[in-house]
């Protein structure tokens, strides 16, 4: 096996705020192989987005250390993307300003960055949106907006914070498609965290489990329905059983907190 993409070592955290500390992560350890998509489920308070902004060098962890292609992480990285479930998108800015405000960073886009941001709207069905303004968009179109905006400049790794949990359940559903068709095509290596198992199995080739608080790996399950994916396997007796395994493994760690 190559080396992973992304590795986490023994990493921990803790806020202090106020005089008060509050452990947020314990010991957690993971590695993501390039292509690989896992999806990360843990109850609310777990850590969860306390370790993908950790993994993005958002934050620094209180002990361990994260490695981005063999090299220490200590501050965000050009190669890592991230989407949130806020959009962010600003509000005086179209769709395509916003989609190329990443490359503005670097450099003013030319002809070539806005062929490439119009062509990748039109991926996302935004083709006819591309002049219109965040309030003139649903919050799915917003939501494939900042898809969008992250995946331009062509990042090894693709971050996501419950990046449709504000969302309708059909729209969730028809975006979930979209984004495995994305990840698909481009071969994105991808970590997404979110509440929904069910959405985890229909995405992840891993289900990282955390749970507690501080936050602990309580569970790795590989999810091994076939590619590409279809929202019918959800009612596969196998995909039922992962979930249910899924379930389990944090009913599990839930118990263990109680009884710290």
């Amino acid at each position: 096996m190559t080396e992973p993409l992304l590795q986490a070592h023994n990493v921990s955290h803790t806020y202090s705020r106020r005089n008060r500390v509050t452990p947020a992560l314990a010991d957690v350890s993971l590695s993501l192989q390039q292509h690989e998509f896992v999806c990360v489920v843990g109850d609310s308070g777990s850590g969860k987005s306390t370790l993908l902004r950790i993994l993005g060098g958002l934050l620094t962890p209180t002990t361990g250390q994260v490695q981005f292609r063999g090299n220490p992480v200590r501050s965000p990285q050009p190669q890592i993307g991230f989407v949130f479930q806020n959009t962010n998108l600003m509000p005086w800015r179209t769709a395509l300003e916003n989609v190329l405000l990443p490359l503005e960073l670097h450099k003013p886009p030319d002809s070539q960055d806005r062929e490439r941001a119009h062509a990748a709207l039109a991926l996302m069905g935004l083709e006819k949106f591309a002049d219109a303004y965040p309030s003139q968009l649903s919050g799915g179109m917003a939501q494939r907006v900042t898809l969008t905006r992250a995946l331009l400049p062509n990042p090894a790794l693709l971050l996501m914070d419950e990046p449709f949990g504000a969302l309708d359940a059909l729209t969730r559903e028809r975006l979930n498609q979209e984004l495995l068709r994305l990840c698909r095509d481009r071969k994105q290596t991808a970590l997404m965290i979110t509440h929904s198992i069910q959405e985890a199995v229909f995405l992840a080739d891993r289900v990282l489990v955390l749970s507690g608080q501080p936050g602990t790996l309580q569970g790795l399950i590989p999810i091994n329905l076939p590619r590409p994916r279809t929202l019918d396997m959800l009612t596969w007796p196998q995909a039922g059983a992962l979930i249910s395994q899924i379930r389990a493994c944090l009913a599990t760690g839930a118990e263990e907190a109680v009884h710290q």
